[in-house]
């Protein structure tokens, strides 16, 4: 299915909106309607919508509030997956991270990692050298090399140049390779909006599965739902379901008639921000960690001046709708980060703290589940119930269209319909159009574009006719005025925590800086979002709230 607009990013209609999703959701059927709208079925909508199916997409939360918001940031292939002989998954990573690089350059861009070499003596062991020589060279082979770039080995004066507080002492060399990074929130609310904006997929988040109708066959004929912000429910009718909830995959399951054969092992992973004088760093690092068989990543954020460090990957048995970050988790990241550097950082250095659940699979048949969950599978699993509902959980972000297509064409399958998948070079919203030349961008305009591509008009536009929307609008973070009015506007934020937290990523960078401009924010968007003086108030301490919770579980202060 052709777009029925194109990627128009100057219609004065917003097909992606919330109110006109809703009472799309409350008058018409659909064909099917996808649940969960993170980096998964926000791929799922926009393949179903782009092969001709009515499609609607709903929320419980914020689109990307869970896992597709807080992980580590990277397009990438999974050098380590090499090590498991993942040879398969290493290869479609790395077809899915140049497709990305293809279909989103606004969003998607090329990052170098470091890998620092230690040893004694200005010597490193020729069996370290070669294996990962070996490695990166098997990376290339596998599908690293169509980046444009191969892997290199670097001296310590150039490793040093990259990450100065790198142990100088044991440092010998190190080797270069070629990856990617991405905003996960922004590119999946940007995949949602494609589907909105180019093939009429009705989105909403907020909207809540509660339950399912089913036809007497006993096949799934409607979602029951409700609109979180008002309380209001209602029956949406549709052909079929498709679940893609993630780690809450199997609690959805139970609302229906049907047990899937999914089985999900979440495994937390944590990330902290620290200033960018503390932890400089122009590339990405992969740092042993000491008495584990793990590495961590130290990257720095690309305009705001911090670095994160992560992740760890630990499993996890407590709430899957409110994953925090501990004082061991803390320890654990920093102690593998001083072991390599000079850095010496201490929890007093933490400036934002974020943590995610990965949903990983796991077998039902009672074999022994490894202890270690980064042992357990990054493969997606696309299952159908009797009720014909079906289940997709597992796998990476970067492979998300991958997950999206292998879904659509089993539904299309129950449904007895064919559709040409479209995907592969499908230019997400805000992206240039095929054919037509990467602007030449710097500073101001170099920020807007690398976070809303051509829509970044709409932007400019405001800011010719208010000036003082081109003010930044927290100290120490790059975000101007007038993005925040734009998100609230155009980007469906419902909450001031969806604008600092997701619509920009002010919340992970440093939070108490975030939360010191909140008020601001709040009167600022005001009147975009109906926003009266009490209910303001209210968002502000919804979001203290969060900051509070996230910092005190951490045994950090605000």
């Amino acid at each position: 299915m052709k777009p029925l607009l194109g990627l128009c990013q100057h219609r004065r209609v917003n097909p992606f909106n919330r109110a006109t999703a809703i009472a799309r959701l409350k008058e018409e059927s659909f064909d099917t309607i996808v649940i969960g709208a993170g980096m998964t079925g926000a791929g799922v909508a926009l393949d179903a919508s782009q092969r001709g199916l009515k499609t609607a997409l709903i929320e419980a939360a914020d689109i990307a509030s869970g896992t597709s918001s807080k992980s580590s940031k990277m397009v990438h292939g999974g050098l380590r997956y090499l090590q498991q002989r993942e040879f398969r998954l290493v290869y479609e990573n790395l077809r899915e991270r140049q497709r990305l690089l293809k279909n989103a350059p606004h969003l998607v861009r090329i990052l170098p990692f470091l890998i620092p070499l230690f040893g004694k003596n200005g010597a490193v062991s020729k069996a370290v050298t070669k294996g990962y020589a070996s490695a990166l060279r098997l990376y290339d082979l596998t599908g690293g090399w169509r980046i444009g770039r191969r892997y290199q080995k670097v001296t310590k004066a150039q490793a040093l140049g990259h990450l100065p507080t790198l142990n100088v002492e044991r440092l010998v060399a190190g080797f270069l390779y070629f990856d990617a990074r991405g905003d996960d929130a922004r590119i999946a609310m940007t995949i949602a909006r494609t589907a909105a904006d180019a093939f009429y997929a009705a989105v909403a988040n907020y909207v809540r599965a509660t339950g399912f109708t089913y036809a007497d066959n006993g096949e799934v004929n409607g979602v029951q739902v409700r609109d979180e912000i008002t309380g209001e429910s209602w029956t949406v009718a549709t052909r079929s379901v498709v679940n893609a909830t993630g780690v809450w995959v199997e609690e959805v399951t139970e609302l229906g008639a049907h047990k899937s054969e999914t089985v999900v092992t979440p495994a937390k992973g944590v990330h902290v921000s620290v200033p960018k004088h503390r932890l400089p760093a122009d590339v990405a690092a992969v740092l042993a960690v000491p008495g584990d068989r793990r590495s961590i990543f130290v990257v720095p954020f690309e305009e705001a001046e911090f670095t994160f460090i992560g992740t760890t990957d630990t499993p996890f048995d407590g709430d899957i709708n409110n994953p925090l970050c501990t004082p061991e988790d803390i320890t654990y990241l920093l102690n593998a980060v001083n072991a390599s550097t000079s850095s010496n950082l201490t929890t007093a250095d933490i400036t934002g703290v974020w943590a995610g659940l990965r949903p990983l699979l796991a077998p039902r048949d009672g074999k022994k589940v490894s202890e270690r969950t980064s042992d357990l599978s990054r493969r997606h699993s696309v299952t159908v119930t009797k009720d014909r509902m079906i289940h997709v959980t597992g796998g990476k972000w970067t492979t998300y269209r991958e997950m999206a297509e292998d879904t659509v064409t089993e539904l299309l399958v129950q449904l007895q319909q064919s559709g040409f998948v479209g995907t592969i070079n499908l230019r997400l919203f805000g992206a240039p159009r095929r054919g037509e030349p990467m602007p030449v961008v710097e500073g101001v305009d170099k920020h807007l574009f690398e976070r809303f591509g051509t829509a970044r008009k709409h932007i400019t536009d405001m800011i010719e006719a208010n000036p003082s929307l081109a003010e930044v609008a927290i100290e120490g973070l790059p975000y101007l005025k007038a993005e925040f009015i734009y998100s609230a506007r155009d980007e469906m934020a419902v909450t001031l925590t969806d604008l600092l937290a997701r619509r920009t990523r002010a919340h992970i960078q440093d939070a108490r800086a975030t939360l010191r401009a909140a008020a601001s924010i709040a009167a600022l968007v005001g009147p975009t979002m109906g926003w009266d003086a009490a209910q303001q108030d209210k968002e502000v301490a919804s979001y203290r709230q969060l900051v509070e919770l996230e910092f005190s579980a951490a045994g950090l202060t605000i």
